[in-house]
């Protein structure tokens, strides 16, 4: 038998979607692993088969002497498995009855049913991943896009936890000379080691910022851009967003307040993902639940990354556009002059006297310009991310927020060598940097972060 890393009880846990579907996978992970299936196993003595094997054989009940199904058993010895524990899955027929029946047999066997990422937390604590990884685990599954699954790839393979690391290198190294000077103050080396100590804590904010500037582009590919389609009642929100989202998700009349609310719909632009938001129509209204969407479309546009407001070209500039273009002066946006299949009666020229927003003239029934749209949505907010396959970056608020923290006991650091404060306590705020971006990898994380943090995952990862 192959010794396990860890101590830890066998645990087990469906790891497919519960439903109906051609197979299920039932994973067990611990010491015990392999005993426990060979319990329930009709086939192979899996105690004796080599690591990385499939057997073919049944699950069977033996106190009822119940054939369950026909099965393959997928025997990992540790520690060359995800968990670096001895690791059994058993392969079933998809059906949910059969799927539980198996899992039920394996927890009466004397396994325990595993919690929300309990594998994924298990490869973290043997060391096999890091909590970027980890991360990165989860924004695969949860991948939308292809630029989505390439960014998570490159978590997965070390990226960010490379830069981190080496950061942290240069830290512990720099604060490793001050221990020495500490220690053997007869050399007086105060000088040369305050310089030191200065220049890393430079170099690194540097080498911060350069990773925080990723942060914007690492939440728009993870999450998706909060774009907001707003402007008056029957200016063709609606329409854009069938249009976008390539269906029929919004009803589309020419009576003006038909949506009462907003509509949220997640499409993919140039391999970017759009959380689009079709905003009820803005105007003085005296119907109760349209009061209630116009209410809801002020947020919306309050929490957007993007405000993707439209005008009717074929109308005159109205009081409401007006208000709309103030509204949304201070967000990111782009100005769409609608229905440019009639006569217009404002043109480019007149907006552009009033905001300095990109405009593009569009005609969303007749599909005049789109692509004038993707690209000018692209321009504005996206410039630089579908060309940046190979670069590392930050995809979540937990590792933005660790590293302005880091990046914070960096500057008091400079500040107090600045003001001639003693060394040792510049050395506690080059410590509290070097934990800070410890706790991005998992090196110096609390215990109740990692608990929360995989409690997010899903039962079966």
């Amino acid at each position: 038998m192959v010794q396990v890393l860890t101590q830890y009880d066998t645990i087990a846990a469906i790891a497919t979607p519960i439903g109906e579907g051609g197979i299920s996978i039932i994973r067990v992970s611990g010491e015990n692993a392999l005993e426990i299936v060979n319990k329930i196993f009709r086939g192979a003595n899996l105690n004796k088969v080599a690591s990385h094997t499939i057997h073919y054989g049944h699950i069977i009940d033996y106190a009822n002497k119940d054939v369950v199904d026909e099965v393959l058993v997928t025997v990992m010895l540790a520690p060359k498995t995800f968990t670096r524990e001895n690791t059994v899955e058993v392969s079933c027929h998809g059906g949910l009855l059969v799927t539980q029946k198996i899992l039920q047999l394996i927890l009466d066997n004397g396994a325990r049913m595993a919690t929300p990422g309990e594998f994924t937390k298990r490869a973290f604590i043997n060391g096999r991943i890091d909590l970027t990884q980890a991360e990165s685990i989860m924004d695969i599954i949860e991948a939308k896009t292809d630029r989505a699954r390439q960014v998570a790839m490159k978590q997965l393979e070390g990226g960010l936890l490379f830069e981190i690391r080496k950061l942290r290198q240069e830290l512990l190294n720099t604060m490793a000379h001050e221990e020495v000077n500490i220690d053997y103050p007869e050399y007086d080396m105060d000088d040369v080691t305050s310089k030191e100590m200065y220049d890393k804590a430079q170099q690194v904010i540097k080498e911060i910022d350069k990773l925080l500037a990723t942060a914007q582009e690492g939440k728009v590919v993870r999450s998706g851009l909060a774009t907001a389609i707003v402007g008056r009642p029957n200016v063709g929100k609606s329409s854009l967003l069938n249009y976008l989202s390539k269906e029929e998700k919004a009803i589309v009349t020419n009576i003006a307040g038909t949506t009462r609310d907003t509509l949220e719909e997640y499409v993919s632009l140039k391999g970017i993902l759009l959380k689009l938001i079709d905003t009820a129509g803005i105007r003085q209204t005296d119907d109760i639940v349209e009061k209630i969407g116009v209410e809801r479309s002020k947020r919306a546009i309050t929490e957007s990354d993007l405000v993707l407001l439209l005008i009717n070209s074929s109308e005159e500039l109205t009081e409401e556009d007006q208000k709309l273009l103030e509204l949304t002066q201070d967000k990111k946006r782009i100005v769409i002059l609608n229905k440019a299949d009639q006569v217009a009666k404002i043109t480019k020229k007149d907006i552009q006297k009033i905001t300095d927003s990109p405009i593009v003239t569009i005609s969303v029934l007749k599909k005049q310009n789109m692509i004038g749209l993707e690209e000018a949505i692209k321009s504005l907010f996206l410039q630089g991310i579908t060309d940046s396959k190979s670069e590392v970056m930050v995809t979540n608020q937990r590792q933005n927020d660790l590293l302005r923290k880091a990046k914070q006991s960096l500057i008091e650091a400079i500040e107090a060598i600045n003001d001639n404060m003693p060394l040792d306590l510049v050395q506690i705020d080059l410590k509290e940097a070097w934990d800070s971006l410890g706790e991005i990898t998992g090196d110096t994380a609390p215990d109740e972060l990692i608990t929360q943090l995989f409690s997010k995952f899903c039962l079966g990862k």
